[in-house]
């Protein structure tokens, strides 16, 4: 039997992007009820925090190496935007329904996969893909501005996530680029996630729940962004993207007992396609530079 290593190291990007996704939203799910007892702010310092500490323990050789400048400010910058996305995202779900977010957010990978893409066969894959979110989403316009900016600026950084993470993936420290650059992140964002915090730190449950919310959608879901990254075009992983709300309809179904509707599976079924049509191309080993 595979070590879990072992199948992160050989398992197929689709695979581990839906193992990701279910992750990320399983996080999210536990992130939202927490919104009642806990500012959405001070969840995602949380969430950014107890991630970093993960990442940095199960990674502390690769960690504690020197650092060249440039690997820093790769790591720090990479990190800072990844703080900020995840502090717009809940920002935004506090005032918007999660498929208007999801959708909206989503702009980001699809304009680095377009800036990216380079054959007709990809840019139909990209289509399908982003036609499916949009299917699954059920986006309706109006109402709540500042959770149109919040998700418009989370949406940014994730752009931003997906052209600075492969950077730090290509360090060749495993996860420690990752750890350190939300050390760092969690830093910047203490002032907007601090206030409120005290009844985290006193209280068991809720600290517990705060750290599974890193656990999940940071350390494991990052995590194997990295992986990923390691392994494919910046394109290729932009547009895999989209299985993430395909596996949140599929832990809905699951867990929720959310029987998807037709247009759902609809939508599912157009992700799928456009990830099964785009060019299944892989990158040389680790130092390679990305190409689309």
């Amino acid at each position: 039997m595979r070590s879990p290593a072992q199948f992160v190291r050989t398992a197929s990007p689709e695979a581990l992007f839906a193992i990701a996704g279910i992750s990320q939203y399983t996080g999210a799910v536990v992130a939202v009820n927490l919104f009642d007892q806990v500012r959405p702010a001070t969840v995602a310092w949380f969430r950014v925090m107890s991630a970093a500490v993960l990442l940095v323990l199960v990674s502390w050789r690769q960690v504690s190496k020197g650092w060249t400048r440039s690997e820093l400010k790769s790591a720090a910058v990479f990190g800072i935007a990844t703080a900020f996305m995840n502090l717009f995202f809940y920002l935004a779900l506090d005032r918007l329904p999660l498929g208007k977010s999801v959708v909206i957010e989503f702009i980001g990978p699809i304009a680095v996969a377009a800036a990216f893409t380079r054959t007709m066969r990809n840019s139909v894959a990209l289509a399908l893909a982003a036609a499916g979110v949009i299917t699954l989403s059920g986006v309706e316009i109006g109402g709540e501005p500042w959770g149109i900016f919040f998700i418009f600026a989370a949406s940014a950084m994730w752009a931003v996530y997906i052209i600075l993470g492969r950077r730090v993936a290509h360090l060749d420290r495993g996860l420690a680029g990752l750890g350190l650059g939300l050390v760092l992140g969690s830093l910047v964002i203490m002032p907007f996630g601090v206030a409120g915090s005290g009844a985290v730190f006193t209280d068991p449950r809720l600290l517990l729940l705060c750290v599974a919310v890193g656990a999940l959608s940071s350390a494991i879901g990052y995590g194997i962004d990295q992986v990923v990254m390691r392994r494919i075009p910046v394109r290729r992983f932009a547009v895999l993207l989209a299985l993430l709300p395909v596996s949140a309809m599929v832990l809905g179904y699951l867990v929720l007992e959310q029987r998807p509707s037709v247009v759902d599976l609809l939508g599912a079924a157009l992700v799928i396609a456009g990830v099964l049509l785009q060019e299944r191309d892989e990158l040389p080993p680790l130092g390679a530079e990305v190409a689309g």
